[in-house]
This record gives structure tokens, C-alpha cells and sequence, in this order.
């Protein structure tokens, strides 16, 4: 997300730091460009968000201007069951938050990860939302909104 808004790779320049290195920029001199929006993609099962581990049969990346895909996914990959259930991060940049929230949507459509059980039917929901649209929501929104769209039973 740093890198997407500000142009900084923080893990380089953690190393370059620990490594004795002045950081490559100065902080008064960083300019926030655009918006930018994360989606950690897990291997789970909705609505209990229990891991869902298994064998992808079919993997497709999105692609495009403002859209990164960080995952080690593949066709015939299969999901262990040892370790966090998160399987890629979408991260899209656009000018604005319009912008970002529209390839986020592009991407999403998309991504496909067939043969487990994943989050991404969770994100296609949350961007109908118009509380997600307007970005009028606070940290207690999302528990709410999964108490009355995901009940379980």
C-alpha cells in the first residue's frame, strides 16, 4: 500500500537501513499519489472463516494498470493446512478512491482460484455495499454488516 501511494518499498528500505544505509528518500519530501486498496485473499469458508486447505485447479491473476497480484498460486498448487490461510493480496492504485474502488471490482471479476474455497465471494459482496462505495464505515462495521449478511444457519 506505501508503495502503491507513495512510491516507497519499505522492505528495501528496511534493509538498506539494517544494513547501515541512510533510507533513499527524506520523510518531509514523500507526496501522498492517489488511492490505493488491499485485499487479502484467503483460503476459507464462508460465513465461519474456518481454513479451507485443498488443490487449486484453476488460477488466473488479474492484470493491468494500478492492479498487483502478490501470491505464489499456480494451477495444480495444493493449499497446506500448516500454516495462516492467506493465499495472495490484491492491491490496486487508482487517481481516487472511484478510480481504485472500479479496479478493484475489474480485478476481482477477474481473479479466479478454483478448487478451494476462498474469500473472494466476500469481497464481490462488500463492493456493492454503498458504505464501501462511499467509504462511510468505521472498524465496527464490517462485524455488523457479517452479523446480518453472512448469518450462519
Amino acid at each position: 500500500m506505501t508503495e502503491a501511494v507513495f512510491g516507497v518499498d519499505l522492505v528495501r528500505e528496511q534493509i538498506r537501513v539494517a544494513a547501515g544505509l541512510p533510507m533513499s528518500f527524506e520523510q518531509d519530501k514523500l507526496r501522498l499519489n492517489g488511492h490505493a486498496i488491499e485485499v487479502r485473499i484467503n483460503a476459507e469458508k464462508l460465513p465461519t472463516f474456518s481454513p479451507r486447505p485443498g488443490r487449486i485447479s484453476q488460477y488466473h491473476a488479474p492484470g493491468g494498470l494500478g492492479v498487483r497480484m502478490d501470491s505464489a498460486l499456480y494451477d495444480g498448487y495444493t493449499v497446506p493446512p500448516f500454516y495462516d490461510s492467506l493465499i495472495g493480496k490484491l492491491i490496486v492504485h487508482g487517481r481516487d478512491r472511484p478510480e481504485a474502488l472500479a479496479r478493484l471490482k475489474r480485478s476481482l471479476s477477474e481473479l479466479i482460484v478454483d478448487g478451494i474455497d476462498t474469500t473472494i465471494p466476500l469481497f464481490h459482496a462488500l463492493l456493492e455495499e454503498p458504505d464501501i462505495q462511499s467509504g462511510a464505515y468505521n472498524i465496527h462495521w464490517l462485524e455488523h454488516w457479517l452479523e446480518t449478511n453472512l448469518a450462519d444457519g
